[in-house]
């Protein structure tokens, strides 16, 4: 198991972070000026220019290792550099989710004409595209559970139901979603869901509201549809009916390390935060590096930050040597582990700015919102642990006598 860097993983993290330092982050309030502007879901025009920017230095679809040539474990570190600027980065570079799971799904698994119409455009960063699975009305954490109903009718298929917490709905250029639903509810329970694309200009599609995180309005949105007698042709399935669950899993595993890896970014960004103002802020007569109780928070974020890392690298490692099925208790420990870490950290970052932590003077606020329902996206920590928690009971018993 070597997690030594390759050269071109170095070269990779060493130019994201030069488009970091020489774009990203002046963009930072330029973005939130353009959006205060135009409005919380539009797209502010220093953002294309950042993905010109990142097209012409090379810094584009690095997730894709068919693509960049970079291996998951490649990938990820450039994935934590991206983290330090979670909304702005990863689409500057074209590897934002939904899209990326999206575009892994349709590469894996989509038809000729499919990648034509829907993955090359999203490859170019073009158009967006959402993936509607969770529900309002049951507990989606099971995807068994879903009822949205994908019908068979002649040469097409009619979806009915409601989805809610759909990424990136809000968005104008979001014209396609991937739909999860039912197909054949008498077939066994983890072989009646279908997969099927839907552009969203199809009659039927409703969007309904858009559901803010913390108050936050994401840039991008997390909106509730309605699909009403959505009616699409038969060739607009993934796959083959029946085959939408295992679809689903192969699109989570590197989404994960995605996931967990920008976590990670924002946790180094709050401890950064937090040893700067540390350093420079007064009371009672020594500064607040000098005091026992912030170096504990300081010492506290370094140990964890280091060893989720750790346990993500080893993940990807597994991932690409011997695939997403045989990483999945550790697909499932970074999911649980890596949020957990990021809110803990930039909640000792928040304590020590004090007020100014709560306040949208720092990222800090924005980081602890979105690092929480990190906690929630994807699947909860306890279906995440359930997963952890079967694999070790099927461990076989150690014969070694009790004292």
């Amino acid at each position: 198991m070597d997690f030594a860097p390759s050269r071109i993983s170095t070269d990779m993290v060493d130019a994201m972070w030069q488009f970091m330092h020489d774009r990203v982050f002046p963009a930072e309030p330029v973005w939130r000026a353009q959006l205060a502007e135009l409005g919380p879901h539009s797209t502010p025009p220093v953002l294309e220019d950042l993905k010109r920017d990142a097209r012409h230095r090379g810094l584009w679809n690095l997730f894709l290792p068919s693509v960049s040539g970079l291996s998951n474990l490649e990938y990820a570190p450039v994935a934590e550099v991206t983290g330090w600027s979670p909304v702005i980065a990863p689409e500057a570079i074209n590897c934002q989710a939904p899209d990326t799971g999206n575009m892994e799904l349709l590469h894996m698994f989509g038809t000729p004409e499919q990648k034509s119409r829907w993955l090359e455009p999203l490859l170019d960063g073009t158009l967006r595209s959402a993936y509607a699975m969770t529900e309002p009305q049951v507990a989606s954490s099971d995807a068994t559970n879903i009822e949205t109903s994908i019908v068979r009718d002649g040469d097409s298929y009619v979806i009915d139901g409601r989805k809610w917490w759909i990424t990136g709905v809000a968005d104008a250029r979001c014209r396609v979603f991937i739909v999860m639903g039912k197909s054949d509810v008498s077939a066994a329970p983890h072989r009646q869901q279908s997969m099927i694309i839907v552009p969203r200009d199809t009659p039927g599609v409703e969007v309904i509201r858009n559901l803010p995180i913390f108050g936050y309005q994401d840039q991008h949105g997390h909106c509730e549809i309605n699909f009403s007698g959505v009616r699409v042709p038969a060739t607009n399935l993934i796959g083959e009916e029946g085959a939408g669950f295992a679809l689903a899993q192969a699109r989570l595993g590197p989404g994960r390390i995605h996931h967990a890896m920008r976590a990670i970014g924002m946790a180094e960004r709050a401890l950064a935060l937090l040893v700067d103002r540390a350093r420079s802020r007064t009371a009672f007569g020594s500064t607040l590096a000098e005091q026992g109780v912030v170096q504990q928070l300081i010492a506290d974020s370094r140990i964890e930050i280091d060893q989720v890392r750790l346990l993500v690298q080893k993940t990807a490692w597994l991932i690409d040597t011997r695939g997403a099925r045989a990483a999945r208790t550790e697909i499932a420990a970074i999911k649980v582990a890596a949020p957990a870490v990021a809110t803990r950290v930039i909640d000792r970052a928040i304590e020590v700015f004090g007020g100014a932590g709560v306040s949208d003077d720092t990222p800090l606020a924005y980081f602890y919102a979105w690092a929480r329902v990190l906690r929630i996206v994807d699947g909860p920590d306890a279906v995440h642990r359930r997963t952890i928690a079967r694999q070790e009971l099927k461990r076989p018993t150690v014969a070694v006598p009790l004292p």
